[in-house]
């Protein structure tokens, strides 16, 4: 038992100073991107800029200004989505469609550049995730109810401060907030991801796994490298994933269908706790990515099963 205290205590102190640069970054993110909305916010300019993309939001549930939030999400980190809903007034329902939109497509051009080392196309992963974000998020403002959310973000807007003094008032004790929590949070990660290597958990928590992946139209081999991909996220597991593939333990094949599902649904640890602590629904976030990660894995698997059948169709005449 000392043994095992000894070594956890170990993964502490490992952890400690990596989660503190970690959270030297995200300030380094966060603090500017949310200043800059709360500005663009009291000068007027973001309203001006909501006007062109409201049609197309609007299709989604969503006001013209949460455009920006989307766009930063496609080039960056989830945290700078994470900033800008918190400087907007959004309802929980509109919140959750647009997280799910930056779930989705967050920091592309790293994720499709790791997902295109391990079986898949870079433009075909960049594609499908940029195209089911607004599936998802029209498919969402159908089904779910428009009245009993509450409101996520500041109540008090930029436009009804008096001058720049109340704006950067109200920007540090909002960004204040988020900086706290998200602290708490890539700590506590960043503890549990030492832990697990420490005591090399992932192989075996891999093979709880190895049913459910039939479910989701995986390779029991995917088991693995699915449990990276949901814990470690695509941009800091793709090394795992790339050696994984080298050594063979998954053919392109069974590589590419696990992308599909990650380009949906990856990080699910760290990402859902994330927006669960801005006031996002838990139940919406994962069902939702784990119900689309598994339809379009079939669909891929259904296009595939047709292509094989019509090849064979045409060779046998």
């Amino acid at each position: 038992m000392g043994r095992t205290a000894e070594r956890v205590w170990k993964c502490i102190l490992r952890a400690l100073p990596k989660a503190g640069k970690t959270c030297v970054w995200l300030l380094k993110i966060i603090l500017p991107v949310s200043l800059l909305v709360r500005l663009l916010q009291y000068s007027g300019l973001l309203t001006k800029f909501s006007a062109w993309l409201e049609p197309l939001f609007s299709t989604m549930g969503l006001p013209g200004e949460t455009a920006i939030v989307f766009i930063t999400s496609v080039f960056s980190p989830l945290y700078a989505p994470i900033a800008l809903i918190t400087s907007m007034s959004l309802s929980v329902r509109e919140a959750t469609i647009l997280a799910l939109m930056c779930l989705i497509s967050h920091n592309l051009i790293v994720e499709s550049s790791v997902q295109a080392k391990t079986g898949s196309g870079f433009w075909e992963m960049t594609i499908l995730r940029l195209s089911m974000s607004f599936v998802v998020a029209f498919l969402l403002n159908l089904i779910m109810p428009h009245s009993g959310w509450g409101v996520i973000g500041s109540s008090v807007t930029p436009e009804a401060c008096n001058s720049i003094g109340e704006v950067f008032i109200l920007w540090f004790g909002s960004s204040m907030k988020v900086v706290g929590t998200i602290l708490v949070i890539v700590t506590s990660l960043m503890i549990l991801h030492y832990i697990l290597e420490e005591f090399n958990l992932m192989k075996g928590l891999s093979a709880v796994f190895h049913p459910v992946m039939k479910v989701f139209g995986l390779s029991s081999n995917a088991a693995f490298l699915w449990l990276v991909g949901n814990v470690v996220g695509l941009a800091y597991g793709g090394a795992i994933m790339a050696e994984q593939m080298a050594q063979k333990k998954l053919s392109y094949k069974e590589g590419n269908l696990l992308n599909y599902h990650l380009a949906m649904s990856h990080s699910l640890l760290e990402d859902t706790i994330i927006f669960i602590a801005i006031g996002i629904p838990a139940l919406w976030i994962i069902l939702t990515r784990l119900f689309f990660a598994v339809g379009v894995v079939w669909i891929r698997r259904a296009v595939d099963y047709i292509y094989i059948r019509k090849i064979k169709v045409y060779h046998e005449r």
